[in-house]
């Protein structure tokens, strides 16, 4: 009997037979397999994202994500976008102009009031100045009105038609039934002839002319 001959076995002879015999199992690896299962979570939410942000973009439903970004932009942004000079601004024929004569030359409320009506302008009152201004205005003119017609832009269409022309602080209405675009003219003494007619004309377009495109900042 051989030494490698187990004990029990005697002498006879010991023979595998069939096609299974036992085999000596590698050890598992578990970390290739949780990597490679990690992996295969991360790829399928990938592919997930990916195929929303698909449906998102080509579905016909334009508020799913672009709506609460224009939405956002524009509360805060608010106020990015001014209003159109055009739309603030209103037509001379709109303003109504009481014309008075601060100095000593005589018939000039009369002929400064006819060039304004010529211009568009509405003329109400003709007249000297008031005692409070005679005398006292040193500029070419100077406008005096309410606060709600300086806020209505009166006060600057006004302007375009005379040269060095000042503006005094806002004063009461005259009663509660006064319009907002009444502008009383005070002619000073360092008037001489209103804006040359061309250019006003040009001023005036140019105030009243809507923003350009690139103009406005993006909200």
């Amino acid at each position: 009997m051989s030494m490698l001959t187990p004990p029990g076995m005697g002498g006879k002879k010991f023979r595998v037979t069939g096609d299974r015999y036992p085999r000596m199992r590698p050890r598992r690896r578990r970390g290739r397999a949780a990597f490679l299962l990690v992996a295969g979570v991360t790829a399928l939410g990938m592919l997930g994202y990916g195929t929303l942000q698909l449906v998102d973009v080509f579905s016909g439903d334009d508020d799913g994500g672009r709506a609460p970004r224009a939405q956002a932009g524009a509360r805060a942004g608010e106020d990015c976008t001014p209003a159109s000079t055009a739309e603030r601004l209103p037509e001379p024929a709109a303003i109504t102009v009481n014309v008075f004569n601060a100095t000593a030359r005589t018939g000039l409320a009369q002929d400064t009031a006819d060039a304004l009506a010529e211009r568009g302008f509405t003329i109400g009152e003709v007249a000297n100045a008031p005692e409070e201004y005679d005398g006292q205005v040193n500029a070419s003119g100077l406008l005096v009105g309410t606060a709600q017609t300086e806020e209505s832009g009166a006060l600057t269409v006004l302007a375009t038609q005379l040269d060095g022309v000042e503006t005094a602080e806002p004063r009461q209405p005259a009663g509660e039934e006064e319009p907002p675009r009444v502008v009383d003219l005070m002619i000073g003494e360092g008037f001489t002839e209103l804006t040359a007619a061309d250019e006003a004309e040009r001023r005036l377009a140019e105030l009243t002319a809507p923003p350009a495109a690139d103009a406005s900042p993006a909200c």
